[in-house]
């Protein structure tokens, strides 16, 4: 039984045209994935599913196979488990899928060889990564902010430990992703400490932000 890495990347981007082509550190951006995952062994497929054929081609040329995304699964509010679902729909055997989001191209080196044997060790149906969030949080409702996970004067110190999905990987068993599911209501949350599990592309600001990191790596 195989393990899959799957990147999904789509052509339509709004909000930064082009971003996973965008050249980030001297590479495209989607490729910072690409050779992530190919430097893990236990990997036995880097898979890129998309709609597009410059993100294509920029796939193969650094090794990834691709499969390509009908534009019905390719819509701007289509779930990312639709994706996984149709990469498996042309594969057999596969066991164990790595979600890597082309979006956070910056993880800690030994991040996935860490996650991934935590995974079968606990034999795990789902696991997914999360960063503390120590901020202060709250709504602002009639013009009035609301705290919602502290009281005015408490301190930062003192407050109950909120956590954030940080995208960086997910690791999901195959027969789960056919249910629709990419995270299960036991999946496991493996925590990561870390100043790269800020770092999501979206817009220009994201962009510059990690081509910081990069050039001061």
């Amino acid at each position: 039984m195989k393990t899959i890495a799957i990147i999904p990347a789509r052509g339509g981007s709004k909000r930064l045209p082009n971003k996973n082509i965008m050249m980030l550190g001297g590479i495209p951006l989607l490729a910072h994935s690409i050779l992530y995952a190919q430097k893990h062994s236990f990997i036995d497929e880097v898979i890129v599913s998309t709609d597009s054929l410059q993100i294509k081609d920029v796939a193969l040329s650094y090794g990834a196979k691709v499969i390509i995304r009908p534009d019905n699964l390719s819509a701007d509010f289509e779930p990312t488990v639709t994706a996984l679902k149709h990469v498996l729909e042309n594969h057999e055997k596969v066991e164990n899928v790595i979600l890597l989001q082309a979006t956070n191209p910056l993880r800690p080196e030994n991040l996935l060889e860490e996650a991934f044997t935590f995974f079968e060790k606990h034999q795990i149906d789902s696991l997914f990564t999360v960063s503390i969030n120590s901020h202060k949080l709250g709504k602002i409702h009639d013009n009035r902010f609301i705290p919602f996970n502290y009281e005015i004067g408490q301190r930062s110190q003192d407050l109950e430990p909120l956590f954030y999905e940080n995208g960086l990987l997910y690791i999901s068993k195959a027969n789960l992703i056919m249910e629709n599911k990419i995270i299960s209501n036991e999946a496991f949350p493996f925590e990561v400490i870390h100043p790269f599990a800020s770092v999501d592309i979206d817009t220009q600001d994201d962009f510059d932000y990690a081509d910081y990191l990069i050039n001061k790596k």
